[in-house]
C-alpha cells in the first residue's frame, strides 16, 4: 500500500498538531508527515493520496509558510491523485473569513483535476462567510473545519469521524485508531 502524504503549515503549532493527530489516527505506518516549510514541488509526486492543512490567519490570510510556497503549490499537479483538506480557523473572531485560505488552497488544487475527498458539514459552525465551502453547495466545508480558538472541545470527536470518512474515502484497509486524546 502507498503512503499517504500530509502537508502542513503551522505557524503557532495548531495545525502541526493537528496533523500529527490524524497520523496517529490513520497510522504512522501509513502517513509521511511534511511541513510545508521544509518541502519542494517534487515531494508531493511522491504520494497519490494526499492531504493538505493550513489555517486561515487574521483577515482571511494565508499561513506564512504556505504563503512562500504558494507559487510552488500551482505549479504541483494534482491530476490522478485523491485529496483531502483541513482547515484550521476562529468562527467567532473572523467569522467572515472563516477557513478562508483552506478554500483558497481547494482553488489552486483543484485546477489540476485530483479527486477531492473528505467534505465536512457546516452543522455546529457559526459563521458569516467562508470561501471554503463547497462551491454550489453552501451545506459543507471542501475539507475539515477545525476551530482550536472557540471549540476547542470538539475537536477531537470532529477528528475522529472525519478520519473514520476519510479513511472509506481513501480505501485504506489498515485498522483506523479512534482517539481520545
Amino acid at each position: 500500500m502507498s503512503k499517504i502524504g500530509l502537508f502542513f503549515g503551522s505557524d503557532e503549532g495548531n495545525t502541526e498538531s493537528i496533523a500529527y493527530r490524524i497520523q496517529q489516527r490513520l497510522g504512522d505506518d501509513v502517513v509521511d508527515v511534511h511541513d510545508i516549510a521544509d518541502v519542494t514541488q517534487l515531494d508531493f509526486a511522491e504520494y497519490d493520496r494526499i492531504i493538505l492543512g493550513i489555517p486561515t490567519w487574521d483577515f482571511g490570510q494565508l499561513q506564512s509558510d504556505w504563503e512562500e510556497f504558494w507559487n510552488d503549490i500551482s505549479e504541483v499537479d494534482f491530476a490522478g491523485k485523491v485529496v483531502a483538506f483541513f482547515g484550521l480557523g476562529d468562527q467567532f473572531g473572523y467569522g467572515d473569513y472563516f477557513l478562508d485560505a483552506m478554500g483558497m488552497l481547494y482553488e489552486v488544487v483543484i485546477q489540476t483535476g485530483p479527486k477531492v475527498v473528505g467534505h465536512w458539514s457546516v452543522e455546529g459552525y457559526d459563521f458569516e462567510a467562508s470561501q471554503a465551502l463547497v462551491p454550489g453547495d453552501n451545506q459543507h466545508f471542501v475539507g475539515l473545519a477545525l476551530d482550536e480558538d472557540q471549540q476547542e472541545n470538539l475537536t477531537t470527536n470532529r477528528l475522529n469521524q472525519w478520519c473514520q470518512q476519510i479513511h472509506k474515502e481513501l480505501g485504506l484497509d489498515s485498522p483506523l485508531l479512534e482517539v481520545d486524546d
